[in-house]
Formats: structure tokens, sequence, C-alpha cells
């Protein structure tokens, strides 16, 4: 060893000794490997060694961290109700086109960022399947279009720490790492599929000679934000599967909204438009209107869409801003240790947070504000991103299993495996692990450049180029 190399190596452990602390400009420029590793008893007294007014203070800490996620997870809720109401017609259209691999592929891409959700586009489009209104082939392209639509509205999400440079550059890389693994992997297996149909065979010899009617499952995180957003809109997603199978022509089929004496409740308001009422409570929402016509709905649908960006930027800054307090001082060692798990385990993580959340878009994007602030590395938030690109299929495969055609369940596995074998060309080999994450990372240094170039990244990725 070197004279050099031995003042860089002590430097080092004087560095680890010393102990950045969150909140330190260091803490965002070292990498684990430059800062040295703590122990797990370190990480222990950290977090559970403290006076009583330092719990307490911890304590209101976490209410108020749970009151700013719910509300942000209310906010993504109406975010992608209210992008169903405003993109539903447009996006029943686009999925019922029997038409080329390419153009299948871009309106999986299209119809998913109008809906502003992965799982209803697969939903529908495993429905369609079964209804016989598209082949199997086709909706595998659309799926695998599906899978890239869904990372923008963690990216969205991203632009919310416009404020902060060195936020914003985390945050999007943090955001778009999704996009670049989704990107990749359609890259490769988009072409093959053309020429082999190598998923669409692989699949048809798992199927079994019947499917039996299954439950449609909803997580918990679902049932306890669900009930406040369908206070304020329900979106009708009969309108986007009629309109794809070719049940009705068009929206203006569902116009003006009738309700029998004019009383506003489910049993009551037999035709209705792209905002529904409650089935379960009957009850309907603030923003369902009697005799509404289409434009009226779109209206309502833009304003809740105002509305959810509202709340989730203001909950953004109450979560960041109280998560930095609440990590001020904490050594920066510490807290790599604690958030430095295994790649495979973090993917099971992101798997089960999904599952349970019934959304990749809510995992990803409550863990985009993590990685803006640091509290996150690049490394972890790309597993997270796997695994809950690997839970999301879940919804599907459920919903292929309430149609009794064999071939909807087909297509819900071909998302499995195509997210399966994604992962094993880009995860498991170090070289090709580093691809998408290099890309990453460039993308988030340019906004060093222009902090507006998020908003054009999502316009011309998401909508120029699928259009």
């Amino acid at each position: 060893i070197t004279e050099d190399e031995k003042k860089a190596v002590n430097s080092r452990k004087l560095r680890a000794t010393a102990s950045t602390h969150f909140g330190d400009q260091d803490f965002f420029d070292e990498s684990p490997e430059e800062i040295g590793d703590a122990t797990w008893g370190e990480v222990c007294r950290s977090c559970c060694v403290h006076s009583g007014e330092e719990w307490a203070k911890i304590f209101a800490g976490l209410v108020l961290l749970c009151f700013f996620l719910y509300f942000f997870l209310v906010g993504l809720e109406l975010l992608g109700s209210s992008a169903k109401v405003l993109g539903g017609c447009s996006a029943g259209n686009l999925l019922g086109n029997d038409t080329n691999p390419v153009a299948a592929l871009m309106i999986g891409i299209l119809a998913t960022v109008l809906l502003q959700s992965s799982s209803t586009t697969t939903s529908i489009v495993v429905s369609l399947v079964g209804s016989d209104a598209i082949g199997v082939n086709q909706a595998i392209y659309m799926i695998m279009g599906a899978n890239i639509g869904t990372s923008v509205t963690n990216t969205i999400v991203a632009m919310g720490q416009m404020g902060d440079g060195d936020q914003l550059e985390r945050a999007f890389a943090g955001a778009t790492v999704h996009d670049m693994f989704n990107f990749l992997s359609v890259g490769i297996l988009f072409p093959l599929e053309i020429i082999t149909h190598f998923l669409a065979k692989m699949t048809e010899a798992m199927l079994p000679t019947e499917v039996g009617d299954g439950d449609k499952w909803e997580g918990p995180i679902k049932k306890l934000v669900s009930p406040f957003g369908k206070l304020i809109i329900i979106p009708n997603k009969n309108v986007i599967k009629d309109i794809a199978t070719g049940k009705k022509e068009s929206c203006e089929d569902y116009y003006p909204v009738s309700c029998t004496d004019g009383i506003r409740d489910y049993k009551h308001c037999k035709k209705v438009g792209l905002i529904t009422c409650n089935k379960k409570s009957g009850s309907c929402p603030a923003f369902f209107q009697n005799g509404a016509t289409k434009r009226d709905d779109e209206i309502s649908g833009g304003v809740v869409l105002f509305l959810s960006l509202v709340i989730l930027i203001v909950c953004l800054i109450g979560l960041v801003t109280l998560l930095q307090k609440m990590l001020l001082g904490v050594s920066t060692r510490i807290i790599y240790k604690a958030t430095n798990i295994n790649g495979y385990l973090a993917m099971l993580v992101g798997c089960g947070i999904t599952i349970l959340v019934q959304s990749s878009s809510i995992t990803t994007s409550s863990l985009t504000p993590l990685v803006g602030m640091g509290v996150i590395q690049l490394e972890q938030m790309y597993p997270l991103t796997l695994g809950a690109n690997i839970g999301t299929t879940f919804t599907a495969i459920l919903s292929s299993l309430v149609s009794t055609k064999v071939e909807a369940l087909q297509v819900a596995l071909c998302h499995l495996f195509f997210n399966i074998f994604g992962i094993l060309i880009w995860y498991p080999i170090p070289f090709m692990r580093r691809i998408p994450l290099n890309m990453a990372r460039m993308l988030g240094k340019t906004t060093r450049i222009w902090r507006g170039f998020p908003l054009v990244y999502i316009l011309v990725i998401f909508f120029v180029i699928p259009g």
C-alpha cells in the first residue's frame, strides 16, 4: 500500500469517527463506503435510548407524520380517480383498438398515464381478453406499455421537491430508475416477444383447463384511504370497459345523468356517467350531479385533479420538513446502516408493500421523497421498485380469476413473467445493474442544468412519443 493510499484510508476513518450528521451538506455527497459502517448496536441506541422529553417529541412527530402520510395517500387516490374521470373515455377508445404491436405498446403507455394506474389498465386488458375483444398477443404488448406508464406518478411526485436543487436531483433519479428499468426491459423483451412469442407460449403451457370465479381483494391501505376519497369523487370504471369492449359507442350514451325523483343515491341513479355513486353505502360523492352532462363531469374531474395536486404538494412539503427535523443530528453511518438491507430482501419488502396498498404507484411515490432527502440511497430504491413491479401483477392475477376464460389468466401470468425476466436481466449481474442506475443518475444531474427538465421529460416520454 502506498503512502497516498494510507492517507486516504486514514482520512476516511477520521470522517467515520467524526461522523457526518443528517442535515450537513457532506451527508449527501458521500457514499456508504466513504463514510464507514455502523454497528446494529449503534442503530438500536440511536433509535431506542431517549429521555422522556425526547420520547414525547418523537411521539408527536410520528402522529404528524401519519397525518401527512394519510393525506398524501388520499391525494394519490384522488389523482387516480380524477384521471379516470378526465381520461376514461379516451382510454376506453384506445384500449378497444385492435392494432399492431408497436401501437399496442404505446396504447398501454397512454392509457395508464390517462388512468394513473397500471393496475386499472391491466385489469381492463384482462377483462377485454376474457370477453374476446382483443387477442392475447395484443394484450401482452399493452401490458408492457402499462409497465412504463405507471412510473409517471412518482416522477410527478419528484417535481414536488423543485425548491431544493439537491433534493430534486436525488428524487428525480429515484423516480426515473423505475422508468429506466421498464424502458430497458421493454427494449429487450418486446422485440423478443414479437419474434418468438415466448411469453405467450410459456404461459399457455402453464394454464389449467378452466379458471373458477375468484373474489376481488382490496388491500388494507385501500380500505383506509378509499372511504375519504369516495366522499369527493368516484370514477365509473364500467364506462371505460364498455367503450373498450364495444358495448357502448361513446361516452355520450351515458348522458345526461338521470336520478328517479331527483333522489341522489345508488338505487335511484340508474343512468350515470363518468362519475358514479357508492354501490356499498348507496351515497353519492360531492362532485356527483343529477342531470350532469359529459362536460360537467369532466370539469368536476379537472377540479379534483387540481385539488389532488395541491394536497400532494402540501403533504410532500410537510413530510419532508418533518422527517428532516426528526432526523436532524442523527449520524450518517446510523442512517445508512438502518436503510441498507440486502437487495433481494428489499425486493420482497417492495412486493409486500405493493400487495398491501394494491398500487405500485403508491409504493414508489411514497419512497421518492425519502430518496430526495438522502434517507434512502438510489441503490436501495432500485430493488424496492423492482419488488413493487412484481407486487402490482397481483391485481391482474386476481382480476383474471374473476373471468372464466383461461386466456385472461394467461395475460396476467405474462405480466408477472415479463417483470421476473426483466429483473433477471437487469439486477443479479452488477454490471447490468449499474446501467439503469447510471442512466437515472444522469437524468438527476440534468435537473442541475435546468429545474424545468422533469416537466419536459414527463410530457415528451409519456405523452408526445406514445401519441
